[in-house]
């Protein structure tokens, strides 16, 4: 009831500027000790990716690209934060606006266009992070960086972050910059996933840990694009799949205000065909790798369907929006609690 009247306020503002203002009031409503993490549950763990995740519901990355509001974010009672999207240099994103509200669909469209302070920055951040939980960090290309030189700035971004992450996920499927979607093509994803295991096994030895790394897909997929993203990410012995991105597709949306702006749709118009990709892709899979389930996320029923399709994990963002931080709870009982019937996730490599 509080975050509803809440939301109300915050509507009344400009998205991006709402959303400042809320992660820098979650971020003093932490640091003063009026929010903490539970005590986790023990029987609602998963493995998967060899990590331990205390609860199966992330934060999806977008939310925190600079991974400054870690230890807030951290408190909500996610089983894993991924924050991000982070890119070598720093770069101020597409001209604004660029989010826009559908209130009437309980959906976003933004066009940010990987707007970040860059990724050394984002390293000081997490360094000063006091939060200990699951941490993903999500890294993409810089919008000035041709197509052909893609996978330097994957690489550069994976040295930087490599010693801080709990996984690592490549963002290959953002709409909002120029050319990035071709990268889910065969041949160039061939050449990504092939240079980024190259390095994974350097930086592994360096370090002494193999650092999971999962790719992130886009909802407009057809099924070849499926098939090959599931054959390639095998081969190239990637650890998941996160399914997905938001979608260009606006037929659940049509006539909406704001329903013609480009941009990536999210929220609750791209459930079903998030899950449909997710559902694919697991047939494809055949369990080879687990999967990640993001996209449309509003309630725990939302979850559970997630779950049902063939994801081990959820990460929710535009329904934290809509919902506020009891979503966080609402999505952790339907999956853990007494009243759900699934069982745990089997434990996934």
């Amino acid at each position: 009831m509080l975050y509803e009247r809440l939301r109300s306020a915050l509507f009344a503002l400009e998205p991006e500027t709402a959303h400042v203002l809320s992660l820098r009031a979650l971020k003093t409503l932490e640091r003063i000790g009026c929010i903490r993490q539970s005590e986790a549950d023990a029987a609602c763990a998963r493995t998967v990716m060899g990590i331990r995740f205390p609860n199966p519901v992330g934060l999806a990355a977008g939310l925190d690209k600079n991974g400054a509001y870690i230890d807030a974010l951290g408190a909500l009672g996610f089983g894993f934060v991924e924050v991000g999207t982070v890119t070598p240099r720093p770069q101020p994103g597409n001209p604004k606006p660029r989010v826009f509200r559908l209130p009437r669909a309980n959906a976003l469209i933004n066009r940010l266009g990987f707007n970040n302070e860059g990724v050394d920055r984002l390293v000081e951040n997490v360094q000063r992070a006091q939060w200990r939980g699951v941490l993903g960090i999500n890294i993409g290309k810089n919008f000035s960086t041709p197509l052909e030189h893609a996978l330097d700035d994957y690489v550069a971004c994976l040295h930087k972050v490599y010693a801080l992450a709990s996984y690592v996920t490549v963002n290959i499927s953002s709409p909002n910059t120029k050319g990035l979607r071709d990268l889910q093509g065969a041949d160039h994803l061939e050449m990504l996933l092939a240079g980024l295991a190259r390095e994974r096994e350097t930086l592994a030895d360096r370090h002494g840990r193999r650092v999971p790394l999962a790719l992130k897909v886009a909802p407009d997929l057809d099924e070849r694009q499926i098939a090959a993203i599931a054959e390639l990410t095998q081969k190239h012995r990637m650890d998941a799949i996160i399914a997905t991105n938001t979608t260009l597709d606006r037929d659940a949306v049509s006539g909406l205000p704001h329903a013609g702006e480009a941009g990536g749709l999210s929220g609750a118009p791209l459930m079903r065909k998030s899950t449909e990709v997710t559902r694919q892709l697991a047939r494809a899979l055949g369990g080879a790798l687990p999967l990640i389930g993001v996209g449309g996320i509003l309630s725990g029923a939302d979850a559970r369907e997630k779950i049902a399709a063939g994801a081990s994990l959820v990460q929710i963002y535009t329904g934290l929006i809509y919902r506020g931080p009891r979503l966080v709870g609402e999505c952790v009982e339907a999956l853990c609690g007494p009243a759900s019937n699934m069982q745990p996730a089997p434990a996934a490599r």
